[in-house]
């Protein structure tokens, strides 16, 4: 996959949900730099990652590629507590499939949204791992899960092969109101 098809994965759940947004998960980039293109200038992106020299790279990325994008490099776990302002939406590409017990972490991903904040997730269109991708769900499993995590308006936005588990999707969920 390159750039075009990440941006092309999730361009539906992105454009005209406003400018705040973060990239759980968020590695060396390929994702957020997907996101800064569909997002325009004078967007703000929050990456997440545990690793911190993946976000430095990101960082020279984001600068060289995308420089009025405002990038705030967040070295933490997703699946902990995170102090970050209300979003208008998130991307988890390639993320979650690293969670074994899903719903926790999910409650804690969608408190960051605000109502009606967009969740957008790539993942294996697969429920059985591997050593690279231990714990990835399918499209509908996804739509079960997102439900027990207060999110409406359900629907996948593109797939595509990969070599790994077959193919790839990009869904979008929506935040219920704030509990």
């Amino acid at each position: 996959m390159d750039h075009r098809d990440h941006v092309r994965l999730i361009r539906d759940g992105i454009v005209g949900a406003g400018t705040t947004w973060a990239d759980y998960g968020a590695g060396s980039g390929a994702f957020t730099l997907a996101l800064a293109d569909l997002l325009g200038p004078g967007a703000t992106i929050h990456a997440v990652d545990r690793d911190a020299h993946a976000l430095e790279d990101l960082g020279e990325a984001m600068r060289a590629r995308f420089p009025a994008t405002v990038l705030h490099r967040v070295v933490a776990d997703f699946t902990r507590p995170l102090e970050l302002p209300p979003l208008d939406g998130l991307v988890m590409a390639n993320s979650l499939h690293f969670v074994r017990d899903k719903a926790p972490v999910l409650a804690l991903v969608v408190r960051h949204l605000r109502p009606g904040g967009r969740l957008v997730l790539v993942e294996y269109e697969a429920d059985q791992g591997n050593p690279w991708v231990p714990f990835p769900l399918s499209y509908r499993s996804w739509e079960r899960l997102a439900t027990t995590a207060n999110l409406t308006g359900t629907r996948r936005l593109a797939s595509m092969p990969s070599r790994f588990l077959g193919s790839i999707y990009a869904a979008l969920s929506l935040a219920g109101p704030a509990s």
